[in-house]
């Protein structure tokens, strides 16, 4: 066991960075003294600009308030994901954050969807989900009845900017420049400091590597190890930009399939985050660019940038007396938004697990497990798009949809062919309302399902199912349209 915990130490800015200080200076600012280390001349990614529900719960743990937050970074509001092209060329459907209908303890409400088709009945599954019909008419109000699920749009430069300044204002302290050096303990092999390019010595208890795909700690020093899973998420690369937006702004991402990858488009109030993820084993990098650049809604406003990764995960995320926090702990490419959720779900675990008595092997052992079934759980989800495809236009969508997956994704998408049947297991980030919508989506049916909406007699079940989607159907459109509700709400602080 290492010592006492009072002094740590935050390799790395950027949004994990930043995120990492905000949170354990609000929890934990009278215990703990917090230095964050970065350069500026090396940046961040900051191209991660779309979310996952989650982040809403976080910054209310934490005591960001949300219209001071999509203010400062020119935030949208995100109800789900429009995808097109992905089962075949000219689909188009949205995953949303919602609930598809009214579930009960047997089982899921498609079964009684399921049974009234069998009656005859002729409407949509999605017309039963309220934060998908007001995404689809871009629509969008802070509703408790039902409790509308959402998460948010925006600019991660200025995001890393707010994180800074209510890090500060709770004593943490910052420094500028570049770690040259990671100083361990000879016998225990444990961080005692890191050395600077000008000389500096920081010496800490406790260390959060948040260096990016480096890993300068956890990887460079320490040597957790890497799983690789570019075997089924083949992207290993991507252009990204900004241009001029103007108009209607969509209440959701947009993820475009193209022939070999796939391009994000994310709405924002005073811009558009776009991108090319790819695999270059596919194409190379200058045709990518060139897609990119033949499908853009407005002129150019920042520069391309080349990206480059690999996916997977740290096999340790902590060791000794380090946690690695955003990609330095892993990677799981962009398609569902979960980049940012996987930070602040590893600051989470962090704070519910801080070692201030000192750092010992059975609490990092759990910690790396919780964190490894987390990963997992996401991967197996992301792997499903590219495996429910029926495209064979191309050697990349051909290859994707015969290749094999992990066990745990095959045996859950088999059951859900022959029986009809979807759960949610622990440390699941993805509710069956997700797998269903996707699934649905890229044309992957049951053969069988459960029975019990035979319960009722068939008039029973066309009055309940026509009262639930008349239900949602008023309520949408009584609420105002997106733009109305952010210039109403938040209109963005230009500073």
């Amino acid at each position: 066991m290492s010592r006492e915990v009072k002094k740590v130490v935050i390799a790395g800015g950027g949004t994990s960075g930043w995120c990492t200080a905000m949170a354990l200076s609000k929890q934990f600012g009278s215990l703990l003294d917090i230095t964050l280390i970065e350069s500026e001349e090396i940046g961040t990614v900051g191209v991660g600009e779309a979310t996952f529900p989650t982040i809403c719960t976080f910054h209310q743990m934490h005591g960001i308030d949300e219209k001071e937050f999509l203010q400062a970074t020119g935030g949208s509001i995100k109800l789900g994901i429009s995808f097109e092209n992905w089962a075949r060329k000219g689909d188009r459907y949205i995953h949303s954050f919602g609930t598809v209908g009214q579930s009960n303890w047997i089982g899921d409400f498609y079964n009684y969807w399921y049974a009234a088709k069998e009656y005859g009945y002729e409407g949509a599954l999605e017309e039963f989900c309220f934060e998908l019909q007001a995404a689809t008419h871009h629509k969008f109000a802070i509703t408790k009845n039902p409790r509308i699920n959402y998460a948010y749009h925006f600019d991660a430069g200025r995001y890393a900017r707010l994180l800074r300044k209510l890090s500060e204002e709770k004593g943490v302290k910052r420094i500028e420049g570049k770690i040259i050096e990671v100083k361990q303990n000879a016998d225990t092999g444990f961080i005692e400091s890191v050395v600077m390019e000008s000389g500096a010595r920081i010496d800490g208890d406790f260390f959060v590597d948040c260096t990016g795909f480096i890993g300068l700690l956890i990887e460079k020093t320490l040597h957790a190890g890497y799983e690789h899973w570019g075997h089924w998420l083949r992207n290993d690369s991507a252009v990204a930009l900004q241009t001029e937006f103007s108009g209607d702004i969509p209440p959701y991402t947009r993820a475009i399939a193209h022939d070999s990858g796939w391009q994000w488009k994310i709405p924002l109030q005073h811009r558009q985050g776009t991108g090319h993820v790819y695999s270059s084993a596919y194409i190379s990098d200058e045709d990518a660019r060139n897609t990119l650049l033949q499908h853009l809604d407005g002129d150019i406003r920042v520069e391309l940038r080349l990206l480059k990764f690999k996916t997977g995960r740290r096999k340790k995320a902590w060791v000794k007396n380090c946690v690695a926090i955003g990609l330095a702990g892993g990677f799981v490419e962009p398609l569902e938004s979960t980049s940012i959720h996987l930070i602040q779900a590893g600051i989470t675990r962090l704070i519910q697990l801080f070692p201030f008595a000192g750092c010992c092997e059975s609490l990092a052992k759990h910690y790396n497990e919780l964190s490894r079934v987390e990963y997992e759980k996401i991967r197996d989800f992301i792997i499903m798009h590219y495996k429910a495809t029926e495209r064979d236009d191309t050697p990349y969508w051909r290859d994707c949809r015969d290749m094999e997956v992990p066990d745990s994704l095959a045996e859950r998408m088999e059951l859900y062919k022959e029986s009809g049947i979807l759960f949610m297991g622990a440390g699941e980030v993805f509710r069956t309302d997700s797998w269903l919508q996707v699934l649905q989506g890229q044309r992957i049916f049951p053969q069988r399902y459960h029975h019990f909406g035979h319960t009722m007699d068939k008039e029973q079940l066309m009055q309940a199912l026509n009262k639930l989607k008349g239900d949602i159907s008023t309520l949408v459109s009584k609420i105002p349209s997106h733009g109305d509700f952010l210039k109403a709400y938040c209109p963005m602080q230009w500073d």
